[in-house]
């Protein structure tokens, strides 16, 4: 019991490093200066990711296109969840209620072992590792050497040292991203998969028909913001809307100015989804 206690504890652990810590400096927010936040910013490998293609995903993509049907990954998903209204609809989908939760249980493990790969091959199809000045076989060298190095210290140090059955071993460790997984769906989802966003299209230019701040507010959605261990332990994403309007503020500040956002929202008419 306390093996696998100790592995669900580390869940939780990655959901804090990832929220708190590792948001904050990849976005350029944890400190003033960019080499801690490069420093923080990369204990998303020590979690299991890999941290170039989080900055590309998140920060130029999500980030830039939230909600927007093929530019932000976020909303992808599978043919199994549909989290669009411009996404067809499946007869499967009535059911995604039911069985979502299994997938957010399993989004942890995918990306751990398979996505990262993905993303690197689509991300240079599509020209955008140059954000990060690396070429794919160097991006596709450093990942493996980062994934190897992951595995050896979660499973392999367990195996070697713990005294425990390998089946004990790998079971730990798929609860561990099975509880990432779900705690970061449940973080991430109400941000921006809400009936308020608008999910709207790009124009024929591939321009978006409202400004920049104005769609960030229609396309996302503040949760829990009274409460402080919630804010404490999500890094301040409760306050999404601020965090989309201000990535490069320290979250610690999100409560102070959210009812600065709010009132100038209110002046303008442009929703504060809370």
């Amino acid at each position: 019991v306390l093996f696998y206690g100790l592995w669900l504890m580390m869940g939780v652990g990655i959901v804090g490093i990832g929220t708190c810590v590792m948001h904050d400096s990849n976005h350029g927010a944890y400190s003033s200066n960019k080499g801690i936040n490069l420093f923080l910013g990369n204990l998303l490998n020590l979690i299991g990711g890999y941290s170039r293609n989080w900055r590309i995903q998140h920060n130029v993509l999500h980030h830039t296109y939230t909600n927007v049907e093929g530019l932000d990954e976020d909303i992808d998903g599978t043919i199994l969840l549909r989290m669009s209204p411009n996404r067809p609809l499946l007869g499967i989908h009535r059911y995604q209620h039911i069985y979502s939760w299994f997938l957010y249980l399993l989004m942890n493990l995918f990306w751990v072992t398979v996505k990262d790969y993905t993303m690197i091959v689509r991300y240079n199809r599509e020209d955008l590792l140059k954000k990060e000045k690396i070429t794919m076989r160097k991006a596709l060298i450093e990942v493996t050497a980062i994934k190897l190095a992951y595995f050896f210290v979660t499973l392999g140090l367990p195996l070697l040292f713990s005294a425990m059955p390998w089946y004990h071993v790998l079971a730990g460790f798929v609860m561990m991203h099975m509880v990432a997984g779900l705690a970061l769906a449940c973080i991430f989802q109400p941000a921006h998969v809400m009936e308020t966003s608008s999910f709207s299209m790009p124009t024929a230019d591939l321009k978006m028909e409202d400004n920049w701040a104005t769609h960030q507010l229609l396309n996302t959605t503040n949760f829990a913001p009274d409460s402080k261990i919630t804010s404490w332990f999500m890094g301040g994403l409760n306050y999404q809307i601020e965090h989309h309007l201000f990535p490069h503020v320290c979250h610690i500040h999100y409560p102070k100015i959210s009812g600065i956002v709010k009132a100038v929202a209110e002046k303008y008419g442009v929703p504060y989804n809370v």
